[in-house]
């Protein structure tokens, strides 16, 4: 499980837009759970997606398909990444940064 930061001003309508971002990075449709949502797509076996306290982080679980093509597995990279960038507000780089200053903390 891992926490993301949301970027200063993407918090508003967080939960609307994870919801419209696996739509688009996954293609696939997002079951409602008890705490947020959840897909399966590629490699995954198991995405959940669940909004942190007052909407300033995103809280990732994710479960790998370890049988899963060499080809499925880079794919499926892909697009959870473009998900992170698009959810959180920040490139790989900025997250990367953002986590070395906490652990450094």
């Amino acid at each position: 499980m891992q926490e993301y930061p949301i970027k200063r001003g993407l918090t508003k309508d967080l939960d609307e837009r994870a919801v419209a971002e696996l739509k688009n990075c996954f293609g696939a449709e997002p079951e409602k759970t008890a705490r947020g949502y959840r897909i399966r797509s590629g490699a995954l076996k198991r995405l959940d997606v669940t909004i942190g306290q007052g909407s300033k982080s995103v809280i990732i679980d994710t479960e790998s398909d370890i049988t899963a093509a060499d080809d499925v597995i880079i794919d499926t990279n892909k697009r959870f990444r473009k998900f992170l960038d698009a959810v959180t507000g920040f490139s790989t780089k900025e997250r990367v940064k953002r986590a070395k200053s906490v652990v450094g903390e």
